[in-house]
């Protein structure tokens, strides 16, 4: 697919546990074009994080090939594939991950301590990804000093500041109330209509799942709609 930001093909991933095969994932194939909000869903165990691994080149696949961007990431070393996953991915966890001793502000700036911006280049790219998240008025307050979705704003901000292809965001809501969950879903909505950011989310949540554009099922390393 000549429009195809993902291509994932006949991929494999094994895992061997003493004498035993653990098959995660099984001649997977997947094509998720540019633009697009896909929400997988599936049981634990599904191979369902495994899966958004490959794509945000956390982790390589047994067999198979796994294109994101034009990027071969199956073909890339450990090194190569940091800086690609810099520039390239935005990932957005259940639990935040944020560092409680920095500020909103120092935490959405990280990942831009790896580039090569000046100063002021990064306080301004910081600038905009807390204003996308509505967030500005919070910018010295550390983690504890929010709520929940209040720091799912500042990971999600975080993400964004590098200005990434591609979002993977591995069960966004599943730490928030209903109201809460909501939000992040509609501001996730509002970064793939406005912003064109492309979106892969994992989540257990049919009401989650019905805010993306399509939604597929993984089961036993199998995708199906």
């Amino acid at each position: 697919m000549s429009d195809s930001l993902v291509s994932v093909n006949a991929v494999n991933k094994i895992y061997q546990r003493g004498g035993e095969k653990l098959v995660v994932l099984d001649d997977l194939n997947l094509e998720v074009p540019k633009g697009d909000f896909l929400a997988l869903m599936g049981p634990s165990g599904s191979g369902k994080t495994t899966l958004l691994n490959l794509i945000g080149g956390l982790d390589t696949p047994t067999s198979g090939s796994v294109e994101v961007d034009n990027a071969r990431l199956d073909t890339l070393n450990s090194r190569a594939l940091s800086r690609w996953r810099a520039s390239h991915v935005g990932f957005i966890f259940q639990f935040y991950n944020l560092l409680p001793v920095l500020t909103a502000f120092r935490n959405v700036e990280l990942p831009l301590l790896l580039t090569k911006l000046s100063s002021s280049q990064r306080k301004e790219h910081v600038e905009t990804a807390l204003n996308i998240v509505s967030l500005v008025d919070r910018a010295s307050h550390k983690p504890n000093e929010l709520s929940g979705g209040q720091q799912q704003r500042v990971a999600i901000a975080r993400a964004l500041v590098s200005d990434p292809d591609i979002l993977i965001c591995d069960e966004p809501t599943g730490d928030l109330d209903r109201e809460t969950s909501t939000e992040i879903l509609n501001l996730l909505q509002v970064l793939n209509r406005d912003h064109g950011k492309t979106i892969l989310m994992v989540t257990h949540d049919p009401m989650a799942a019905e805010f993306a554009k399509r939604i597929l099922h993984l089961d036993k390393g199998k995708l199906s709609n």
